[in-house]
């Protein structure tokens, strides 16, 4: 069994207080938040691919010093799990990182995506404790391997000061791939994630038995539950719905991926088109040329199934059956889904201040620069974004591995909350002209493989309205020991 020994030491400067977007998005909550340094010691094992019951291993411990106003000093648990796998099973226990998409010619510069391919679970966020039961694919009998199923079971807790604190997260997705021909394939999924649990601060203890199976059936909430609660779904309901299709060329890969969030009943059931993320993947093999890889990303969330709620009156809910009441839903104007966000769950859909999900849905503190990790955060501000993204990634002289951000984003922020200009909210959709708040960032990160160790470079820009004018730099030497 291989055994795997990591350690970076990092420094990190910026020229406008925070540091740039792209210095902290999808870092998974490790850097500082203004200028300072971060070491990170990982230890771990892999799966023995000549065992049946094959098991495995990871520690991971990070340290930020933050030196600004003053100097902070912050110790952290990265990732700490074991894991087994028997065919095509496994089950991870503890703190892991969550999975991402869209690599470029070094992983260990991270994805070329804003989500990471995952719009709820994006590598943005510090890991979370609990367990995932995968069962990785298997193929549907009598399909001739042309058609797989997969899946996933996960429950965990969250660590950090928030407004339900305790809160607890419950994720499952399914998921079938069809493997058309031998170069064209099709993947469809559905992810149903939830926050409920913790301890609130009106209702007190929410974390039982039964009201674990009521968020696992989608029921709404006792008569001792949250008033909220009674009349939808208990906890903070979220989820993803994944359509994808890939291309196998001769050398060459190609994936067009869309990724929509849902938040409520109406846009899981397929109202708030055309809200989504929009992935489109060129990469070759050969991953040691100039330029081996190329995302392009475009981000709408703005619609949000509309700017009008019509909400059910209590009278109008009581007596019906699930089935009539989901057709008593799909009869009225259900808008305003406030993605990440939760009347209850103030803190949202957020972990140590960072959002979990889309880094562009940033968190309440954001424009007027109150915002830090070290306080309870409630929920996102902006989760209404129309953005572009390009991500780039080769190795200069065939040798030396990089990658480039650069993504503009208009941000509007809430509909009830919005940045700038005229308020849409309950007015007809398109007869209000929005007025966004523009940004742009950028980032370009590269390593140097010395003779013992690894160089790590990058330099960072933001340019805006939304996130303070700033230029960043991070400098640092990472050892590895082992594959």
């Amino acid at each position: 069994m291989d055994f795997i020994l990591s350690v970076l030491l990092l420094g990190a400067v910026s020229s406008g207080g925070p540091l740039p977007f792209w210095m902290t998005s999808g870092q998974y909550g490790l850097m500082p938040e203004h200028s300072g340094a971060l070491a990170l010691v990982q230890a771990g094992t892999q799966y023995d691919a000549s065992k049946t019951l094959q098991w495995k291993w990871v520690a991971s411990l990070a340290a930020n010093l933050d030196a600004v106003p003053a100097a902070d000093f912050n110790l952290m648990v990265d990732e700490l799990y074991g894991s087994l796998k028997w065919k095509a099973l496994s089950l991870d226990l503890g703190m892991k990182r969550t999975a991402l998409d869209f690599f470029g010619s070094a992983r260990s510069l991270g994805s070329l995506s804003v989500t990471g391919g995952n719009v709820i679970w994006s590598g943005n966020a510090r890991t979370m404790p609990g367990y995932t039961l995968t069962l990785h694919p298997v193929a549907v009998p009598g399909t001739g391997r042309h058609v797989w199923f997969y899946g996933s079971w996960g429950d965990y807790r969250t660590m950090d000061d928030r407004y339900v604190p305790g809160a607890l997260v419950h994720r499952a997705d399914l998921g079938l791939r069809f493997d058309i021909t031998r170069r064209l394939g099709l993947r469809l999924g559905f992810e149903h994630d939830a926050l409920w649990g913790g301890t609130s601060p009106s209702y007190g203890n929410l974390a039982t038995a039964a009201n674990y199976f009521r968020v696992i059936t989608f029921q709404p909430a006792s008569s001792e539950g949250p008033v909220n609660d009674q009349n939808n779904v208990i906890g903070d309901q979220l989820g993803r719905r994944l359509v994808r299709l890939d291309w196998q060329g001769d050398g060459w890969r190609l994936a067009l991926q869309r990724d929509v969030p849902f938040d409520d009943v109406s846009s899981m059931c397929f109202r708030n088109f055309p809200d989504g993320v929009n992935t489109l993947w060129f990469g070759f093999d050969d991953k040691d040329r100039w330029v081996s890889d190329i995302v392009y990303e475009f981000q709408y969330t703005r619609y949000q199934s509309g700017p009008i709620n019509e909400s059910t009156r209590e009278s109008e809910s009581q007596g019906r059956s699930p089935f009539e009441q989901f057709r008593y839903w799909l009869s009225i104007r259900d808008g305003g889904d406030n993605y990440f966000n939760n009347w209850e769950y103030r803190s949202g859909w957020t972990h140590f201040g960072h959002t979990v999900g889309n880094p562009l849905f940033f968190p309440e503190g954001t424009r007027d620069g109150s915002w830090t990790a070290k306080r309870v955060v409630l929920g996102v501000e902006n989760n209404r974004v129309r953005a572009h993204h390009l991500g780039v990634s080769g190795k200069l002289f065939r040798k030396y591995p990089y990658k480039l951000m650069l993504t503009y984003s208009e941000n509007y922020g809430l509909f009830k909350a919005r940045y700038a200009g005229k308020n849409p909210w309950n007015k007809e959709w398109g007869t209000v002209k929005e007025t966004p708040v523009p940004q742009v960032s950028g980032g370009f990160m590269g390593e140097i493989p010395l003779r013992h160790v690894t160089l790590t470079y990058g330099l960072y820009a933001d340019k805006g309205v939304l996130l303070p004018d700033a230029l960043g730099a991070s400098l640092g030497l990472r050892y590895q020991f082992g594959r």
